[in-house]
């Protein structure tokens, strides 16, 4: 009777043991995107995780699970089980931004996730509607002055990158604006294409071929440097706008407390599939660069962010809608 009760619990044992890398994965993986398909968390996750399947060998599953500008799904990812079969990939927003805009934010990155790997950034890059009649930032903020809270500014939220740079926009142009908050970066990049919104910073990666094809007017990038993929588009400092440089990014975490060698493997596997050649050509075309760090020097990255935005809020006495 001993025996089998001393087998029993060396039986329950081993069912409860974490997962180990060589193990790991035994079935499929969910990546969770904060926001619906369209934006730039959903084109990295993408890219990243249809070739993160390949090297796995199991499947990668995008989820879309959208709301409260990314703080939803990031929350639950949270409090998913820390087994590597749950991931997020979400932007600067839902890492560095919502911490310091939200007072009873339901995750921390910093202290209640892994943090696996800073993928990509962009720079945001001013556009318009096709049909907006400036056609350079001068003449935007021209068109601002003599429309004070007329012209409308789609974003992917409260709080995202896209907000806060179009606020600080206002702020070194002595302008205003209309902040139309969505629920992230394709529907407010649909309503833009269809003229129901005229201006935003978006990400650049999520809008370089749309504004190639003519469905989105580009009129600066924010970054420090004009971008290969939209080299005739001037810099927002070149049309006259200083001290404004913001970039975007993406990044990938885990809820806390994986097995050392399950994040080890999935941070070495996340960052192979973002540099592989294929896949770091297509980020290239989009606007997107390469970064794929590992989860130290995303910690280190982040808790500097943070501390950036922080500041911005506080000074712009920004907050939640």
């Amino acid at each position: 009777m001993k025996a089998l009760c001393a087998a029993a619990i060396a039986f329950a044992a081993l069912i409860a043991a974490p997962a180990h890398a060589a193990d790991y994965p035994e079935r499929n993986v969910t990546v969770v995107v904060p926001f619906p398909p369209g934006g730039a968390s959903d084109v990295t996750a993408r890219l990243v995780g249809n070739k993160l399947a390949e090297r796995l060998g199991k499947s990668v599953i995008i989820e879309n699970r959208a709301g409260a500008n990314g703080g939803l799904g990031a929350a639950g990812v949270k409090a998913a089980a820390p087994d590597g079969y749950t991931l997020l990939i979400g932007s600067i927003g839902v890492y560095a931004i919502n911490p310091v805009l939200y007072k009873n934010l339901k995750y921390d990155p910093l202290k209640e996730m892994d943090l696996l790997s800073l993928l990509v950034r962009t720079p945001n890059v001013l556009v318009t509607s096709p049909d907006f009649p400036a056609k350079n930032v001068a003449e935007l903020i021209a068109h601002l002055k003599q429309n004070p809270e007329k012209v409308t500014f789609a974003s992917s939220g409260t709080g995202s990158s896209d907000h806060l740079t179009a606020v600080l926009f206002w702020q070194k142009t002595g302008t205003t604006g209309v902040h139309v908050p969505y629920k992230g970066g394709g529907p407010a990049i649909n309503d833009l294409m269809g003229g129901h919104a005229n201006a935003s910073f978006q990400n650049l990666g999520a809008v370089a071929q749309q504004i190639r094809a003519g469905k989105l007017k580009a009129l600066a990038v924010t970054g420090d440097k004009r971008a290969e993929a939209l080299p005739d588009v001037p810099t927002i400092a070149e049309a006259g706008v200083k001290d404004l440089v913001v970039y975007s990014w993406q990044a990938a975490a885990a809820p806390k407390g994986l097995p050392a060698d399950v994040r080890k493997k999935l941070e070495t596997e996340i960052a192979a599939a973002a540099n592989s050649p294929d896949v770091k050509k297509q980020f290239n075309e989009l606007g997107f660069d390469v970064v794929a760090s590992n989860g130290a020097q995303f910690a280190e990255f982040l808790a500097a962010e943070t501390q950036r935005w922080k500041t911005v809020v506080e000074v712009g006495k920004i907050t939640a809608d």
